[in-house]
């Protein structure tokens, strides 16, 4: 009697769920617009008694794919748009794509990603989405992306496998027809060879073995050279270098420039550089200042189209990473002839500016000129003579320069003031020092410190790319400028409800404006919550990149600005350098547009797609130097604070920026809540994680290969 009963219930749930199914699909199929849950149910002429079988049925479709439920309601599966996005990170089970438009992230259930791998373009039907979280299907692979990948041999049940870094605990079976040479534990790179329609169909091929992946040095060559970041250049490309990094040259180059080799110009950099691209001047005037900014010349080198030239579009930036650079240029260029090293003449390509007692530009023109820098400056030293603290031998070394330090300081002031008065927001931001032994391992981690010098620098280049952008705007030249937007609507939201949650007072009428950020900032820097403010506002800002529309620097109050004091190391320098020289020469405006429209448009769209690839690169080596240095360092424990909150944990910086997870699985029992922006909850005893809390934690796991570092909290 029992069995029979069971399957009357069951045959009676089935036919609840049919019926009410017919209705409220009939329902959202008479709409196009997407139905709230209230509305729905009216609609659907739910009574009170029925609501358990209404609100069953509705999960029912959910789970079956059939409705979708949006921000606004619920609507149809077959009425969702789908959405173009890029596969950004998959795991055993699930997986995120970003939308390609808002960068959202969306997340997908391991049972409908159809076998995306990571970079591939893909259809995704949103099936949840809200303003905490979006949730979808992959409904169609429009672009395979995702060829090459490194990972670590493992070995598993008597058979070697890939284990992939940009899968977690994914595992590929692989063959190796080279014949290549590899063990247990190294780190290598292979080829997809074959693609399935799961995971567990996919295929591959070795094809390089870096070493260890235990060791960082290893593993930050394997992500180098997934990116495409190689420290060889071909061999026509060193040759051109050569040829053209003629010291004798520069002698014939002098007639015909301007000659201000008298001039006390000096160079500012890290005690570590080599790739010099600029110099500084400053004399005090009646009027106020004249401010130079003495570029190298490096579009006098590298002419458009030569194998150099190619080379660096490809490249599109220097890679710098723990103790070492990767250069967009051979260095018989980057390290060499361009380089304005000290006491040798070099050719630059000048910005002079006419700036008055209040700091404003008056007046600026560019002029490709002969210098001699009179020391290599560094940092720390400058800092030292601002402060009072040099003693004699760095005193001596600045001995030609020392005249200018207080004109030079007056006139930082003067321009900080007036950036501060445009209402830049002064976000700060954690710079790390990796302390690097003769066996390339990581011994020490260091943060950086910032003092005067670094900012004047900042500002007097400043000063040099706004006027490089007026260049362009004012003889309405094709260019490549810096743009950084206002943020989008879904940031402006992230920012207001983050300040919300955090008790910081705002009007929410107002428009998020650099002046807004820069405020909310000022308001509590000094407070504890400072730390928890930087990181909401920087998270709230859209990513600057390069463009051929003057569209204006959010982030700087700038209606127009260009990148022009680094052409040694950013191409987009190197773009606007050689149409600004070829301008200077022959204001030939038909023939500049014929000669540079297209190109400005590769350059900007080329330097924004390596920019960013060079940023992840250099944050994923400096992850894998981190965890190397605190795998010696398990059990001990640091002071830290929460910098990001997730459902399932939080990550803590140290005071020496490095960075770890504390996972919700080594908290205390309880069932943890997190409010989808910066707290993390315990629901059972009240103990809550904030962004910006200050912790102590233990080190408890530090993978060298994933860069990743697990902490727990300490007493």
């Amino acid at each position: 009697m029992g069995k029979k009963k069971h399957k009357s219930n069951k045959s009676r749930n089935e036919k609840i769920k049919r019926e009410y199914s017919e209705i409220i699909l009939r329902v959202l199929r008479e709409s196009d617009a997407p139905i709230s849950y209230s509305k729905l149910r009216k609609r659907c002429n739910i009574k009170d008694h029925y609501y358990k079988r209404f609100a069953m049925c509705v999960n029912y479709l959910k789970k079956e794919r059939k409705i979708s439920k949006l921000q606004d309601g619920f609507i149809l599966m077959e009425k969702v748009k789908p959405i173009k996005c890029e596969v950004v990170k998959l795991t055993q089970g699930y997986g995120f794509v970003r939308d390609c438009e808002t960068d959202e992230d969306i997340y997908v259930n391991d049972k409908h990603l159809l076998g995306a791998m990571p970079g591939d373009i893909v259809l995704v039907r949103p099936i949840t989405r809200s303003s905490v979280n979006t949730s979808g299907d992959i409904i169609k692979i429009q672009e395979e992306n995702f060829s090459k990948f490194i990972g670590n041999i493992v070995l598993r049940n008597g058979e070697y496998v890939i284990e992939l870094d940009s899968i977690s605990n994914f595992e590929m079976k692989f063959v190796n027809p080279l014949g290549i040479a590899f063990k247990e534990n190294d780190k290598v790179m292979a080829v997809l060879s074959k693609r399935g329609k799961n995971y567990s169909e996919h295929r591959c091929e070795l094809v390089s073995n870096f070493g260890s992946s235990l060791k960082a040095s290893c593993c930050a060559i394997s992500v180098l050279e997934l990116n495409g970041v190689s420290s060889y250049f071909p061999e026509n490309v060193i040759s051109e270098a050569k040829a053209v990094s003629d010291e004798e040259k520069v002698n014939r180059e002098i007639q015909g420039r301007v000659d201000l080799r008298d001039l006390p110009i000096f160079t500012i950099d890290g005690a570590d550089t080599k790739d010099i691209d600029d110099a500084i001047s400053v004399v005090k005037t009646k009027s106020g200042f004249e401010l130079g900014v003495h570029i190298a010349d490096v579009s006098h080198y590298v002419k458009q189209k030569s194998a150099l030239d190619n080379e660096a579009f490809n490249r599109g930036t220097s890679v710098y990473y723990a103790n070492k650079v990767v250069p967009m240029l051979p260095k018989e260029l980057s390290n060499g002839i361009c380089s304005l090293n000290p006491n040798a003449d070099r050719l630059a390509f000048s910005c002079i500016m006419n700036i008055d007692k209040n700091g404003v530009i008056k007046s600026y023109k560019f002029e490709k000129s002969v210098i001699r820098s009179r020391v290599q400056g560094v940092y720390s030293e400058i800092n030292k003579i601002i402060s009072g603290e040099a003693d004699n031998e760095i005193k001596a070394k600045y001995s030609e320069v020392m005249d200018i330090f207080p004109d030079m300081l007056e006139l930082f002031r003067l321009l900080d003031r007036n950036k501060k008065a445009r209402g830049c927001p002064n976000i700060e931001t954690s710079e790390s020092r990796l302390i690097i032994n003769d066996n390339d391992e990581c011994i020490g981690v260091e943060g950086k410190t910032r003092g005067v010098s670094e900012d004047i620098i900042e500002n007097f280049m400043l000063a040099a790319n706004e006027c490089a952008a007026k260049f362009g705007t004012e003889n309405d030249l094709p260019f490549v400028y810096r743009i950084h937007e206002i943020p989008p609507m879904s940031k402006e939201e992230y920012l207001f409800e983050g300040l919300t949650k955090l008790g910081i007072p705002f009007n929410s009428n107002d428009k998020v404006t650099a002046r807004f950020l820069s405020d909310i900032l000022t308001q509590s820097k000094g407070t504890p919550k400072s730390a928890v403010v930087n990181s909401i506002v920087l998270k709230s800002m859209a990513k600057a990149r390069y463009s051929v529309e003057p569209i204006g620097h959010f982030g700087l109050v700038l209606e127009n600005y260009a990148h022009f004091t680094s052409p040694i190391r950013r191409y987009p320098d190197l773009t606007i350098h050689r149409i600004m020289s070829e301008y200077l020469e022959n204001p030939n405006h038909s023939e500049i547009e014929r000669k540079y429209n297209k190109f400005t448009l590769a350059s900007a769209d080329r330097s924004s797609k390596r920019e960013i690839t060079a940023m992840l690169v250099e944050r994923e080596c400096e992850s894998f130097y981190k965890a190397e240095y605190l795998s010696n360092h398990i059990g001990e424990v640091f002071n830290g604070v929460i910098t990001s909150v997730k459902e399932f944990g939080f990550y803590v910086e140290l005071e020496n920026t490095c960075e770890g997870l504390v996972r919700v699985e080594s908290l205390q029992d309880g069932y943890y809540e997190y409010d989808g922006l910066i707290t993390l909850r315990n629901e059972l005893t009240g103990q809550s994680f904030m962004l910006g809390d200050a912790v102590k934690v233990k080190v408890a796991n530090a993978s060298v290969s994933s860069g990743k570092v697990d902490f727990e909290l300490s007493e």
